[in-house]
């Protein structure tokens, strides 16, 4: 692992750096030089409206897509430079929660959590059930293991889901908008154990949601995206304090400033009379 000295101390480098982000689909720009560094056993949030691409960022990190520019390390390893079995070295260490759970709907709770053992291990069957069991206790589901992903209510399909993230012992856990559609009471349970993993596994956190509230319980830094770019960073306490018309706006969740409420359009007028004048001219 790279380390660098600083002032006299010995210091991890960070297990996720970005630096000069550049993105753009078609002629839309996503990213336009986001700088991001992910700390060693610390949860991270990415915040940011609907639409600032935080779920793309988490599509670059994974390699699913490559950046236009700039630079993304995982564990020290550039992942715009890594070939195919190196992109999926980089992804065992990895574990991800999508945002709709994403569960196989054909096999049983306690085979969507194996999945990912039976693809890159070969363990006795005895083993294997010790480990799947073990992980479905830890998110409180070990009674749920035989009932199939149909017979899970939206909170319990969550959390097979993060079970099944954590099955492999990752380094780095990825949450993708984990609050969304989710009860208070269910919300309240992903978000303890959100906390509980991070504190005893010690495990490396990048939380991607919207929810202000929620990830000021768990956070210990933050990233709010706007227009491309990180318009604010630091402790959730610090954002808060913030006097940024951007970032007061999305703290606050206020309808009015610098962020639009109407997507980019032309004149409403010409818009609607010029496609009157093309229909009457049809007829």
């Amino acid at each position: 692992m790279l380390r660098l000295v600083i002032s006299g101390a010995l210091m991890s480098a960070p297990p996720v750096r970005i630096r000069d982000l550049h993105y753009a689909v078609g002629t839309r720009p996503i990213f336009a030089g986001v700088d991001i560094d992910v700390p060693q056993g610390q949860i991270t949030a990415v915040m940011g409206p609907s639409g600032t691409g935080k779920t793309t960022l988490l599509r670059l990190l994974t390699g699913q897509v490559a950046a236009d520019r700039g630079r993304i390390e995982l564990f020290g390893k550039s992942v715009g430079h890594l070939d195919k079995a190196g992109l999926y070295a980089l992804r065992r260490r990895t574990g991800m929660l999508f945002q709709n759970g994403a569960l196989l709907t054909d096999l049983t709770v306690f085979e969507n959590v194996a999945f990912p053992v039976r693809a890159h291990a070969r363990l006795p069957e005895s083993v294997l059930r010790r480990l799947v069991l073990t992980k479905l206790e830890a998110v409180g589901l070990r009674g749920a293991a035989e009932l199939m992903p149909s017979q899970l209510s939206g909170g319990m399909a969550r959390r097979v889901a993060l079970a099944r993230a954590i099955v492999m012992d990752p380094e780095l856990l990825i949450y993708d908008e984990p609050f969304v559609g989710l009860d208070p009471i269910s919300m309240g349970v992903i978000v303890r154990l959100i906390r509980e993993l991070n504190e005893t596994l010690g495990v490396t956190s990048i939380v991607v949601s919207h929810d202000v509230e929620e990830l000021a319980t768990i956070a210990h830094r933050s990233y709010l995206l706007s227009e491309g770019r990180v318009v604010a960073s630091g402790t959730p306490d610090e954002l808060a304090r913030s006097e940024e018309p951007v970032v007061r706006q999305f703290m606050s969740g206020a309808a009015d400033g610098p962020v639009p409420f109407h997507f980019p359009a032309g004149d409403l007028a010409t818009d609607i009379l010029g496609q009157a004048e093309q229909a009457r001219s049809r007829s």
